[in-house]
């Protein structure tokens, strides 16, 4: 009976696990708390995670584009991932190349004998701008922290409007929303903050519980973690309490965002796109 009813409690604890538990390399640094980390801040903590190569140049891949559309995409596609030849994403010359160390010389002399011609009147330099190129079509498949959202405030507004005083106001009062958008750097965290609340960033909205031992001893605090056989709390004195529950302790639980899932369930991509329109216009 107890497992039952922590199911829903466990969905909502993994989808923001407490920072402490996060693998430390995948943490991004230099944010303060209660903020989110910006694109570039979560790519790089990725890019150290993964243990990714050396970071590409973005100016020279800049310059080096052009010089990969008129002469190479025909064949490999406009991104590398292939077209009428292979793709370059996986290729061994590609991967076992830093900054065109390796990649220069072996685009100036070609693989004739499989078709690829050589590239000998172009300038080491601009080799080097196509081999940065080329590491960041990589970079921009391995490191999904690394894709950038070019604009999501696409839905209408005044439709978003009403959406939230349908299906939020309930529970939320006008401070609520008030300068909401300003509280973001741009509409994707925006629109991230508001569907998926961040927990670790608001102590407030913590999943809690009251456990009651067997014995009579009850506990309460902060669940960093509920399985079928045990919970774990944090009390305000941030000491942790480990609880068999298959003796038949009694867990009472409380999650703050339990409403806001429930709406979130029966959230469409129109209404999401329309609050995101609505919320960005409340700077």
């Amino acid at each position: 009976m107890v497992a039952a009813g922590l199911i829903a409690a466990a969905a909502a604890w993994a989808q923001d696990p407490v920072t402490e538990d996060r693998p430390k390399a995948a943490q991004t640094e230099g944010v303060a708390p209660g903020q989110s980390a910006s694109p570039d801040q979560r790519a790089e903590a990725l890019r150290t995670f993964l243990g990714l190569g050396a970071r590409p140049d973005k100016e020279a891949a800049a310059r080096g584009e052009p010089l990969f559309q008129q002469n190479c995409a025909f064949c490999h596609g406009p991104k590398a991932r292939g077209a009428t030849g292979p793709g370059l994403i996986t290729a061994d010359e590609v991967l076992g190349d830093d900054h065109g160390e390796h990649l220069v010389g072996f685009l100036k002399k070609g693989r004739p004998q499989k078709g690829m011609p050589g590239f000998a009147t172009m300038t080491d330099e601009q080799l080097k701008d196509v081999a940065e190129f080329l590491h960041l079509q990589v970079e921009m498949v391995a490191n999904r922290g690394a894709y950038h959202v070019l604009n999501i405030v696409v839905g209408d507004a005044a439709r978003g409007k009403a959406y939230v005083a349908a299906h939020c106001a309930g529970c939320h009062s006008a401070e609520t929303f008030a300068h909401i958008a300003s509280r973001f750097r741009s509409p994707e965290q925006l629109q991230r903050g508001w569907i998926w609340p961040s927990r670790a960033q608001n102590p407030a909205l913590a999943v809690t519980a009251t456990v009651t031992t067997p014995e009579g001893a009850r506990v309460a605090g902060r669940v960093m973690q509920v399985s079928d056989f045990q919970i774990t709390v944090v009390d305000e004195a941030g000491q942790k309490h480990a609880v068999a529950l298959e003796r038949g302790a009694q867990v009472e639980m409380k999650d703050p965002l339990a409403a806001h899932e429930e709406m979130i369930k029966t959230l469409g991509n129109r209404d999401m796109h329309d609050v995101t329109a609505y919320l960005e216009t409340l700077q």
